[in-house]
């Protein structure tokens, strides 16, 4: 019988980066998911397509053995699933684990004890994203105190860095996939050391996550978001055609110079190999052939902007050490400046943010920055910027 995996949420990473790596391993993917069209359009098709893009060509590879369960109208079946699944992924966005918590925590409390522990892995672009996902878990409302003490006999949590650039989908797609060829998902092996690594086809397992997970988040999501900013605030529809734009391109190097001196400085790796990263990260957030709008890049500022995102999380360390953080904050009044984007909820909430609060409130409440730290000035100044042209308007 093939293993089998339960991946939460069956959009375009989910079908396309994750699901793809399970299925190339040998698993069966349980879908879990609420949106009912994609539900039934999953189990009513036996294949789809992952179409993978690059300047040398584009290759295609077929999905199948996959089913979907709608999370929110079936969830005794998903329990049942959950309790005798050999692995449970998730690229739901880091707001959506506490939704999720519960079902899991239910699926891993039925697990027999002839099983192995369920491998549990967050995909999310978060910091620490299983971390999170295992605290909602284990929280008194999802497993009771006396449960918790053979848990880990249940299930192991590993956190997860993951590295692909998945645009918009053509509206005509249907369930296809077309993604960049790069990829790159790294994930913690400790946890499973004792019990047995997950095959996993493709996964780089590591002692220590943490320089991969801050070399990406501040490295491929920080370029990526610095171009949809400033992007969109100077009316540019995708982000190649920001990066076209010398003085965009400038901001983009010259915040990924500040992040690169933290890297290499905080996690010992080469300069010239974070040198030759930032170069391949910048010709892969403007491949021509992945066009990405500025406003799908630059969604949910609000989370982009928080304490240990691409932006302030780098900032603020930097900041501390007394370096440059010119272009960061650059960055960061663009995102401020991100405000009542149509299909984005969070840009209408920062919009309402903005208006309501004074600026110290602003940078407590969105970027969680303290006021000793040295940071904290700084962004008050910028919120000021961008508060008095809102009203100017």
């Amino acid at each position: 019988m093939a293993p089998k995996a339960v991946h939460f949420g069956a959009g375009n990473i989910g079908r396309g980066f994750v699901a793809c790596f399970l299925h190339n391993s040998g698993y069966e993917v349980v879908f879990a998911d609420v949106a009912d069209a994609l539900i039934d359009s999953i189990n009513a098709s036996p294949s789809y397509r992952v179409i993978e893009v690059g300047v040398e060509g584009t290759t295609e590879s077929k999905i199948t053995n996959y089913r979907a369960i709608n999370s929110k109208t079936h969830e005794a079946d998903l329990i049942e699933e959950i309790s005798t699944a050999d692995i449970v992924t998730c690229s739901v966005g880091p707001r959506v684990l506490k939704f999720i918590a519960p079902v899991i925590a239910k699926g891993i409390d039925r697990r027999p004890e002839t099983l192995k522990p369920l491998s549990v892995i967050a995909c999310e672009n978060a910091i620490g994203a299983t971390d999170t996902l295992a605290e909602f878990i284990k929280s008194p409302e999802n497993t009771s105190e006396e449960r918790l003490a053979d848990h880990s006999s249940r299930a192991r949590y590993a956190n997860s860095a993951i590295d692909r650039i998945v645009p918009a989908q053509d509206p005509d797609a249907g369930l296809d996939v077309t993604l960049e060829k790069f990829f790159e998902w790294v994930v913690e092996k400790t946890p499973f050391e004792d019990v047995g690594i997950p095959n996993i086809e493709g996964i780089n397992w590591v002692d220590n996550l943490a320089p991969f997970i801050e070399r990406k988040l501040f490295t491929v999501n920080t370029s990526h978001a610095t171009a949809a900013y400033h992007g969109y605030n100077r009316g540019k529809r995708t982000v190649y055609d920001a990066l076209q734009d010398k003085a965009i391109m400038a901001e983009v190097r010259g915040a990924l110079d500040e992040t690169k001196g933290l890297i290499v400085s905080k996690h010992g790796i080469d300069e010239a190999a974070q040198a030759a990263y930032v170069d391949k990260i910048i010709k892969r957030i403007g491949n021509p052939h992945l066009e990405d709008a500025v406003e799908r890049v630059g969604r949910a500022p609000l989370r982009k902007l928080s304490r240990k995102e691409r932006f302030v999380g780098p900032a603020a360390e930097i900041a501390e050490q007394g370096g440059s953080i010119r272009y960061l904050l650059d960055a960061i009044e663009m995102a401020f400046r991100f405000q009542d984007v149509e299909d984005d909820e969070e840009s209408k909430e920062l919009a309402t943010i903005m208006a309501d609060s004074a600026p110290e409130d602003v940078v407590a409440k969105v970027c969680g920055v303290q006021t000793s730290e040295k940071i904290y000035p700084q962004l008050v100044e910028v919120v000021k910027r961008v508060q008095a042209d809102d009203n100017s308007e």
